[in-house]
């Protein structure tokens, strides 16, 4: 495998857990014989400063003549002017709408040395094992938007969007990961609110009716499943739902598995490269301390051989080594509970040696 890689650290632990990732994969083409090409490119608030944009149009022409993009995270406080021109999130919306990345996966598997950790009692997370299929480009987070004048002073709008299309692409993403998984899809909607959410019902019962008929399809409404997914998790295998409603229940999984700094997540479109990251984002207020948790970086890595590369000997590789690793009981800060902690590189090798191994 020869393979050109973009990465963006971007901002805040960004670039700290990307190097970690970045040496992992090194260690991965030196041990399976791969050339891995690497090109680091700015995107965010580094890239505002840089370029006065979040997403310079270099940076996009590098990661479409890519293999797959990995991403650190981007934002902090010196960005977060409500006045300024752009946003560094701005790129984020961005690079999925010009790259196509409609399809955002993450998975939640609580790892068995690790249930304490979580803030739920661990005989209700243990043996959980989600896969959310997030819709990545419609939705609130791309509807037209804006403010009006009102009689008490402003009005603003944000307009939920989707067709047919945009929900059959991401459903059917889902319903193939399903029949490869467990074969249960649940679709999460507020139907009994919202009309976006009746198209999605509509169009879903329809789609799994005619083409997954082995899978076992149920729907549940968002405001129950925020309630199941803390009750009840293991009962769910896939997720699938619309753009605020996934950026939002995958935040609250992260919590079974007791850190962010745990979870990574691939964003993926019809064809072209692949943007793979952590869900933890930029932490400034331990950015540059090195304590920062690499793990959801080097697993975002072994999704990134998976699903971009197809090497699924390789991303089983990491997994596996991220698993011996915890259950040798190295831990990072977030998840030492007090005790003991490695730091961000430190927590890089135990991996890559593990890895060797």
């Amino acid at each position: 495998m020869d393979a050109r890689l973009v990465l963006l650290p971007g901002d805040g632990i960004g670039p700290e857990v990307v190097d970690q990732a970045q040496r992992v994969l090194q260690a991965i083409a030196s041990r399976f014989g791969h050339a891995f090409h690497y090109e680091c490119r700015p995107m965010g608030g580094n890239a505002i400063d840089s370029h006065g944009t979040p997403l310079p149009d270099e940076t996009l022409g590098a990661c479409r003549q890519s293999a797959a993009v990995l991403l650190g995270a981007v934002g902090g406080p010196k960005w977060d002017d409500p006045h300024a021109k752009t946003r560094p999130e701005a790129g984020l919306l961005a690079i999925r709408k010009e790259l196509g990345l409609f399809a955002n996966l993450r998975p939640i598997k609580p790892s068995p040395w690790l249930l304490s950790a979580s803030p739920l009692r661990s005989e209700i997370i243990s043996g959980t094992d989600i896969l959310f299929v997030r819709e990545l480009t419609g939705g609130l987070y791309f509807g037209a938007s804006g403010r009006r004048p009102h009689a008490s002073g402003e009005e603003a709008y944000s307009t939920m969007t989707y067709n047919t299309g945009e929900v059959e692409r991401v459903v059917r993403v889902a319903a193939e990961a399903a029949r490869k998984r467990r074969g249960r899809l649940t679709m999460v909607d507020k139907a009994n609110v919202l009309e976006a959410s009746r198209l999605w019902r509509a169009v879903s019962a329809r789609l799994m009716a005619a083409e997954f008929p082995e899978v076992k399809y149920d729907v549940v409404l968002v405001d129950s499943m925020a309630m199941h997914l803390i009750s009840r998790p293991r009962d769910f295998d896939v997720v699938v739902t619309e753009n605020m409603f996934g950026d939002i229940l995958t935040d609250e999984g992260s919590m079974l598995t007791g850190s962010m700094g745990l979870l990574p997540s691939a964003s993926l479109g019809s064809s072209g490269p692949g943007l793979y990251e952590p869900i933890h984002g930029s932490a400034p207020d331990i950015a540059g301390q090195g304590v920062a948790n690499p793990l959801a970086a080097i697993l975002a890595a072994s999704m990134l051989l998976r699903h971009s590369l197809h090497l699924e000997t390789e991303a089983e590789s990491i997994e596996t080594a991220v698993d011996n690793v915890l259950s040798a009981g190295f831990r990072t800060r977030d998840i030492a509970a007090g005790g003991p902690s490695l730091g961000t590189i430190e927590m890089g090798t135990r991996v890559i040696e593990a890895l060797a191994r």
